[in-house]
């Protein structure tokens, strides 16, 4: 069972902030390491701040070992009602510089809480003290962090580390959910318009719609995983772009697929078309927007392609 601020000791709750410290600063560690060699800058604030994070450490221990002595009891966040519980960064596959800033200001700001808060819980005045000193610079801490943001885009980094963020965001999600996105729209539509035309029956071509949907899904899926490791291309991880492209191949076909639920042919075709107009059009938006084509040529590449694959659906299933 989980235990109040208010529950600890003067003790327990300097092996509280001991533990605290060595976290925040091993965290600062990581991800300096990981965003080094995208966002250097912002690596080196975080090495900054790994280094503040071990003085304060430091600080606690000698105060620790003058009042307890040498044995430190195990007390993480997680067993003190009240703290933030925050998913592990390493868990992330993709770490983006907002990500990481807002975890800086949110593990500083939790700091500054505690120790606040821990000032009232021990009559202790030596360790009041040190968790007043505490409490001020990780006030200071947090300014800090805003003062070299402020740094950074004063001095052009900020706006380099921006640009270094959307290229990643780009190779590493939007690319392969847009090969999946136009795969499964446009690649999909001639099975299941065919058999629509062929059969004039909603269930045909719905059952169709959803093996030629899922199998391309699950095709791409693996094709874009074992494409490259992402090493050398800098495409990121296989194993988060291979589901974001066979996810996004799947919903491509599933979305004109669905209407044939409509037991009345007639109805499920016209919403069917509609729904391919309203898939196509997403395409051309965000080859415009994130691609960098413009509107006009992104439409025109994506509607002729469409239209072609349709028309061949059409043409074969009336031939039937």
């Amino acid at each position: 069972m989980a235990k109040t601020l208010k529950e600890l000791t003067a003790q327990e709750l300097l092996a509280l902030a001991i533990q605290t410290e060595e976290e925040d600063g091993r965290i600062y560690a990581d991800m300096a390491e990981r965003c080094y060699k995208d966002y250097p800058e912002t690596a080196k604030s975080l090495q900054t701040m790994r280094d503040e994070e071990n003085g304060h450490r430091h600080r606690l221990l000698s105060t620790y070992k003058e009042r307890f002595g040498e044995h430190i009891p195990l007390i993480r966040r997680q067993d003190v009602k009240g703290f933030i519980t925050r998913k592990p960064l390493w868990l992330n596959s993709i770490l983006t510089i907002n990500m990481i800033r807002h975890e800086v200001e949110t593990m500083e700001e939790e700091s500054r809480n505690f120790y606040q808060a821990a000032i009232a819980q021990t009559a202790d005045a030596t360790v009041r003290q040190l968790l007043g000193d505490l409490a001020a610079e990780e006030s200071k801490h947090y300014e800090l962090a805003e003062e070299m943001d402020e740094k950074q885009k004063s001095s052009g980094a900020r706006e380099d580390e921006d640009k270094a963020h959307k290229r990643n965001f780009i190779l590493q999600i939007v690319q392969p959910g847009l090969a999946g996105l136009m795969d499964g729209s446009v690649s999909t539509l001639a099975p299941v318009f065919a058999a629509a035309f062929a059969t004039h029956l909603s269930w045909d071509a719905f059952l169709v719609g959803m093996a030629a949907s899922l199998g391309a899904g699950i095709s791409m899926g693996f094709a874009e995983g074992l494409s490259d490791d992402g090493v050398l291309s800098g495409r990121g991880n296989p194993w988060l772009r291979g589901p974001i492209c066979g996810a996004m191949t799947t919903a491509g076909g599933i979305g004109h697929t669905l209407p044939f639920l409509i037991s009345d042919f007639h109805y499920a075709m016209y919403l069917a078309v509609a729904i391919v107009a309203v898939e196509l059009a997403v395409i051309a938006w965000i080859r415009h927007r994130y691609m960098d084509t413009p509107l006009l040529s992104a439409t025109f590449q994506v509607v002729v392609g469409g239209v072609l694959v349709f028309i061949v659906g059409i043409l074969i299933g009336s031939a039937g």
